[in-house]
């Protein structure tokens, strides 16, 4: 008997067909002989219309009270899909991410998980049920609150369950076929990628792909968690996210065909050399302006927005002009970062001593990533001449060992998302994509 993790995303349980349809094939699951645990997040919008309730109340809601109002959606959801599955003749019970067991850090709204203590939900799979929990959820191992995990966290709270019960996988259910090589409603050609490395699917999270949350990846990879990421609205086979993406495609490919012959054994010898293309619309540029070119000085701007508790992305600084001793530092960080970061450096200011500051949120970025480029010269070159065919100018570069991004203007993204797809035959000859539940997640 195995035992299999799955979630579900707000587009597979948004009303009262879709969680009866995430029943049945929950049912289904359960009757093939394995045990199942279930974790959903809230149904639909209904997280951004707490939100708006929220804001509606108060514009500064209590970080306290604002979690204990969001984690509602996740409980309705987990409740509703319980009743479902037992009209369909299955026993289930619903939990709340504390009774799960999920120990988190104090942090409302951003909170880490600690530990997991899944006492009560192998406690159900012993007496036969189906357990189903809320996701996004946990509790303060210091305070007892209850506490969030951040957007898009219930991925999060299923691979952590996956790997605190040891099981066979973790099942993301969501409303697109798989991993493609590019968003499809920017690439109706994109092709779905059948299996991809821990190291790829992070590189993509981090750039903008939205099909799985990053934290989740961070967690199948540290506790090697194998995740099939896979439409609830269609029984295709999805993207499986592993360690050895080429050994699993083999072992499928034999299991589906046969013995292979020489040309696809050779096929199988090397992975592709680029995964696919991201994007990402959510951050906005700082440029300090005029910072003394002194040790120091960086540490003081990066240590202030640090104490902020705000996350960088890319950073560059310019060539100290020989006449003034003066540089430029500019680096991304998210939108909703972006008042906060202005105000930690202004409080900053006499210590740098810069002369002044610059915001833009009219920007995106855009990724190339591919753990094959570690051993083919001649990507950067092709990438960057794709951009420049297509008109769009590059504002700041950033790379890794498997990815290159650059900063453009938003208005610029779809056309060098298509541009890079295309120049790294990515397309496909036909349209694979389809999003069923008009999300992506």
């Amino acid at each position: 008997m195995a035992l299999v993790v799955q979630k579900y995303g707000g587009s597979s349980v948004a009303d009262a067909d879709g969680i009866k349809r995430v029943a049945r094939r929950v049912v289904d699951t359960k009757k093939a002989g394995n045990d199942v645990v279930v974790i959903v997040s809230a149904m639909g919008d209904t997280t951004d219309d707490l939100l708006d309730l929220a804001g509606q109340v108060t514009p500064t809601p209590p970080p306290r009270e604002l979690d204990m109002l969001l984690t509602a959606g996740e409980r309705m959801s987990a409740a509703l899909l319980a009743m479902a599955t037992m009209q369909l003749g299955v026993q289930a019970r619903s939990f709340t991410g504390s009774q799960a067991g999920v120990i988190t850090t104090e942090q409302h709204g951003d909170a880490r998980i600690i530990d997991i203590t899944p006492s009560r939900i192998t406690s159900a799979l012993a007496e036969g049920d189906i357990a189903i929990i809320a996701g996004f959820q946990g509790v303060s191992q210091s305070t007892k609150d209850i506490t969030t995990l951040g957007r898009g966290a219930s991925d999060t709270t299923a691979v952590a369950l996956a790997a605190a019960m040891g099981a066979d996988v973790c099942e993301i259910y969501t409303d697109v076929d798989g991993v493609f090589t590019a968003d499809p409603r920017i690439v109706p050609t994109a092709r779905k990628i059948d299996a991809i490395s821990y190291e790829e699917m992070l590189e993509m999270a981090a750039s903008g792909a939205k099909v799985l949350h990053l934290r989740c990846v961070e967690y199948a990879r540290r506790y090697g968690v194998t995740v099939h990421v896979r439409s609830s609205f269609s029984t295709k086979t999805g993207t499986w996210v592993t360690a050895d993406p080429a050994t699993l495609a083999t072992a499928q490919r034999s299991t589906n065909s046969g013995v292979r012959g020489a040309d696809e054994q050779g096929e199988q010898m090397e992975q592709a050399i680029i995964s696919g293309v991201a994007h990402d619309r959510s951050e906005a540029k700082i440029t300090v302006v005029g910072v003394p070119d002194k040790p120091g000085k960086a540490a003081a701007i990066f240590e202030a927005l640090a104490a902020a508790e705000i996350n960088l992305d890319m950073i560059v600084q310019n060539v100290s002009a020989a006449a003034t001793g003066l540089t430029d530092v500019s680096f991304t960080l998210p939108k909703t970062d972006g008042k906060t970061a202005i105000k930690a450096l202004e409080k900053a200011k006499a210590d740098v001593g810069f002369d002044s500051l610059q915001y833009d949120d009219q920007i995106g970025k855009v990724s190339l990533i591919g753990a094959g480029m570690r051993s083919h010269p001649g990507v950067s070159a092709r990438f960057f001449a794709a951009l420049a065919a297509t008109g769009v100018n590059i504002e700041m570069i950033s790379t890794s060992e498997i990815r290159i991004s650059v900063v453009t203007r938003a208005e610029d993204v779809d056309t060098a998302v298509r541009a890079v797809h295309t120049a790294f035959g990515l397309d496909s000859e036909q349209v694979e994509a389809v999003v069923y539940g008009g999300t992506g997640r």
